[in-house]
This record gives structure tokens, sequence and C-alpha cells, in this order.
């Protein structure tokens, strides 16, 4: 299960894309960004489509489940997004911006996107990039001044751009996600942020001038190395962190999700001295995170079992987790009522001790 891409630092490992189906709909060679991706891949093979969304054959194939991780590697899916409307967050972000993409080429076992898929959760990237920023534009002049610090950010509205995927690797398909960070640079009241598992070096040149913050997630790594299948590996996620600080970038962490095994305490206690160890100055300086307990959920631990059912047995512990309905009206599961909100506190005290200076934005 452990494979890894360009940018992750492993020589000799596969790319984390060999793209060799693009699926696409009618309209995207009307785009120039739709006409840059196609050119980017001259060699794949190109199946036309009335919606990125529902594909025949893709989307709903419980065939498909032993061959999760191909299709990742192999199949892009381009689109033209329908609903360009933030929306209100308020926990990693202000607002989440519209997706300039759906999906990923890593293969995280807990990720929630593939559960309203099934079976399949390649790459989509949407080419009308140019109404996806102009609606952020007009939203964010319509916000004003940010007059209230909040827990979000103390200063600027910050919108998150990657709530359905992975921008480090969105930025291998397209330039999406570079003229996204520009766009941020001239908003005088607004930032951009995501959430990544993967270096991507090229990043470093984006200039984002401290209006992108980057949130590297992190968790121990023989765990990581369970369930974070295709990612980087967790030790160059924090050796990352000060080579984006110098770069411009504010680096926030996620210790997310938190999964609670025989052991975990002592390894969290470990990956903090790790994390103190490598930070600069300055990145402790400006560092902050957020602490998220696992949510898991029934349909995706079907599909986990048919491709990677070691991931389960951390994942899946019903003696622990109970069904709770998500913000979004989602069936899932958690940890029970009580002993997760004690957990979370003894999280934070573990925090406290060993990070001092790493503000907790929330923890749930």
């Amino acid at each position: 299960m452990e494979e890894r891409g360009r940018g992750a630092g492993t020589r000799g490992a596969r790319p984390l894309l060999e793209i060799g189906r693009i699926f696409h709909e009618p309209d995207v060679a009307a785009y120039e960004r739709g006409r840059e991706i196609l050119a980017r891949f001259p060699d794949a093979e190109r199946v036309e489509v009335p919606s990125h969304w529902n594909i025949k054959g893709l989307h709903g194939n419980e065939g498909l489940v032993g061959d999760w991780v191909g299709i990742k590697r192999g199949v892009l899916v381009l689109g033209v997004k329908k609903s360009l409307s933030c929306r209100p967050n308020g926990r990693s972000a202000d607002f989440i911006a519209p997706s300039h993409s759906n999906g990923c080429a890593m293969a995280c076992a807990y990720c929630y996107v593939p559960r309203r898929k099934g079976y399949a959760n390649p790459i989509t990237t949407f080419v009308n990039i140019g109404g996806i920023m102009g609606n952020i534009e007009r939203h964010a002049k319509r916000q004003g001044l940010k007059m209230e610090p909040n827990q979000v950010d103390p200063r600027f509205w910050v919108y998150d751009i990657g709530e359905n995927g992975d921008c480090s690797v969105d930025a291998t398909v397209s330039d999406n996600v570079r003229d996204i960070v520009d766009l941020f640079k001239e908003l005088p009241n607004a930032k951009a942020s995501f959430a990544t598992k993967y270096v991507n070096r090229d990043l470093l040149g984006y200039d984002p001038q401290g209006k992108t913050r980057i949130r590297f997630s992190l968790m121990p790594e023989g765990i990581s190395k369970v369930v974070d299948v295709r990612t980087s590996r967790v030790r160059e996620r924090i050796a990352a962190i000060n080579d984006f600080v110098e770069a411009g970038y504010e680096v926030h962490v996620n210790f997310s999700p938190v999964i609670v095994y025989e052991g975990w305490r002592a390894d969290y206690t470990e990956l903090f001295a790790q994390l103190d160890d490598a930070l600069s100055t300055r990145a402790k300086a400006q560092l902050a995170c957020e602490v998220i307990f696992l949510t898991h959920n029934a349909g995706l631990h079907e599909v986990n079992l048919g491709w990677h059912p070691k991931a389960e047995d951390l994942l899946w512990t019903p003696d622990l987790q109970e069904r709770k309905v998500s913000q979004n009206g989602a069936p899932n599961v958690r940890y029970r009522t009580g002993k997760k909100g004690r957990m979370v506190k003894l999280f934070e005290g573990m925090l406290a001790e060993h990070l001092p200076y790493c503000t907790v934005r929330y923890a749930f």
C-alpha cells in the first residue's frame, strides 16, 4: 500500500499520476484551462461524458473497488463547475470557496469525499477557473474588512480552497491552485487556506506573500503508513514546514484524524517531540493547529474492506464508536459521547505540555 509520487521525496517510486484516460464534459475544450490540461496529457484516451458527477461504469461500479488505487493513478475527470457559491464554515475557515477540484490521487482510507461517489474517486478538475475566482473575489468584496478577530483568523476572512481534494496534488494537474494563490495576494481582506498530505515543492515558488495558509496534516508515522495511502510520509511533511514558512506561507498543522488505538498517547508524544525538534523559531512563532478526532462511515467501511481491510482494523472499532448525524446530515460513526470529550481534553493537555507555543484553533 505504500506508494509515493514526485515531490514526496522518494527515489524510484512510481509517479503519483500516470494519466491514461480522461473523462471530460463536452464543453471542456471551450475553456483555456481545459485545453491546457488536455495538452498536458496528449497520449491519454479521451472519453466524452454528459456529466463529471455521474460517469457510467466509473461511479457506483462496485466491481472497481479492487482497482481503487489504479483508478486514482490513471484516470482524470474534467468538468465545468456549476455551483459557484461560497458557503459559511467557521472551523477551518470562515467560508468554503467553490471547488476547483473534487477527488484526489491519494487514497487515505478515512477520506469522506468518496462516500458520495462510491467505488472510484479520481481527481476531477474544473476548467472554468475564471468563474470560480470571480465568485470568490465578489464574495470577499461584499464582506468588507474583518472587524472582529475569531478563532479562524484575527485579521482576514479565510476561504478554504481545498475542501474536496488536496491542492498540493491538484497543482500537478493544472495551474488552478497557482491562479487562486495569486488572486488572494490581491484581496486586501481575505486569505486562502487548504489542508495537505503531499509535499509539492513547486508551491515554494508561488510567492503567496502571507495570504495562503497551508495546513499540513499529521499523525504518528506508523499509523499513517497504514491509512495515509500514496501520501508523503509524515517526516517529510514536518521537514517541509520551515521551507514553506520561509517561502511566504502561513503554515499550521492538522492533527487529523486522531485515531484511538492501544499506545496512541505515547505515539503522539513522540510526534510532538519530532515536530518541536524540527521547527525553526520563525515557524514556531506562527504555529497553530486543528485537532479532529476520527469520523467514519459504514458505507466507506464496506468499500475499504474491498481494497484495504487492514486499515479498517484501526478505523472501524464499534466498541469505541457510536452513530451520529454530522453537520451535513450524513449518518456517520464517531467516538462515544463522554469518552470522546475526555480524549479531546487529554489531547489538548498533551499539546500544552509538549508544544506550548502551538495555539489550538479548535478541537473536536
